[in-house]
């Protein structure tokens, strides 16, 4: 008899008619939109570093969904590798893993035409959100990734073809029961250094301070990377990073923002970053 594809813990025989799934993990909100769970959760027994949130979703970012989705949006499935070169029309590429609603995707993407931005999170109207941005505003620069990084990382991105990746403020999981299942941890940056081209940067950034050492902690000791900070520290907010309004709520409660940009090894040459002009 073969297992349930879902089984339920602590009830291992039930058999698979016995468990009905969350309707989140079967029912497609916008039947031409993201899957609700495009890759299978059957496939992945590993702790996940997020929870999909299915908050509402306005009429603009559901209208977006369907109508800009089928162009500008794609499922982590794992099934195939993704051709970034036709995807962006040969633009280089930064991975963001983690966009909230999108606004500071926008910005650096308006700024920045010449360089192409996979957004990957698997908040629903975020998404919608982003979308509808991309649109306003004529980038054409963006495209939305629906679910778990992970599995984009591993299965559908070639080695080394990465020119960017960013992780701002992912969740901090506070508790320290919770710790493992933070992003960047060893086993994350052995990935994410398979998929980034020699020199690329990884760049994060958090509000929580024990969060934010153990990222310079981990990054420091792993031999792909290198600090881009001559004192091996953090690094000043880089102006491309825009200011948002998490960021500003976080200042609010009188957290103090981390950026850490760490160069993946291999490049002949790696410049230390530039601080910016404190006058400005």
């Amino acid at each position: 008899m073969s297992e349930p594809l879902n089984p339920q813990p602590g009830l291992p025989d039930s058999p698979p008619e016995a468990y009905t799934p969350p309707k989140w993990r079967t029912e497609p909100r916008f039947p031409d939109g993201p899957a609700p769970d495009p890759a299978g959760s059957h496939h992945e027994r590993r702790i996940r570093s997020f929870q999909p949130r299915r908050s509402r979703v306005t009429t603009g970012q559901g209208e977006a969904l369907k109508r800009l989705w089928g162009t500008w949006g794609l499922d982590i499935d794992g099934r195939e590798v993704i051709d970034l070169e036709k995807l962006f029309g040969g633009l280089p590429v930064v991975l963001e893993i983690g966009f909230g609603m999108g606004e500071a995707t926008a910005q650096m993407a308006a700024a920045d035409p010449s360089t192409g931005i996979l957004a990957a999170d698997v908040h629903t109207p975020g998404q919608g959100n982003l979308l509808a941005l991309a649109e306003r505003g004529g980038m054409t620069n963006v495209r939305v990734a629906n679910g778990d990084a992970i599995i984009l990382l591993r299965e559908m991105l070639p080695p080394a073809s990465l020119a960017g990746m960013r992780v701002y403020f992912p969740d901090p999981w506070p508790k320290a029961r919770h710790h493992k299942r933070r992003l960047i941890q060893p086993e994350f940056l052995d990935l994410a250094a398979t998929r980034l081209a020699p020199g690329a940067v990884l760049h994060c950034a958090t509000d929580w301070e024990d969060y934010a050492e153990q990222m310079l902690e981990v990054l420091t000791a792993h031999p792909e990377f290198v600090n881009t900070q001559a004192d091996g520290g953090y690094a000043p907010r880089p102006e491309f990073r825009p200011f948002t309004r998490f960021e500003g709520q976080g200042l609010d409660k009188g957290h103090v923002v981390h950026d850490l940009l760490f160069a993946r090894r291999g490049a002949e040459k790696i410049e230390p970053a530039v601080e910016p002009d404190s006058k400005n």
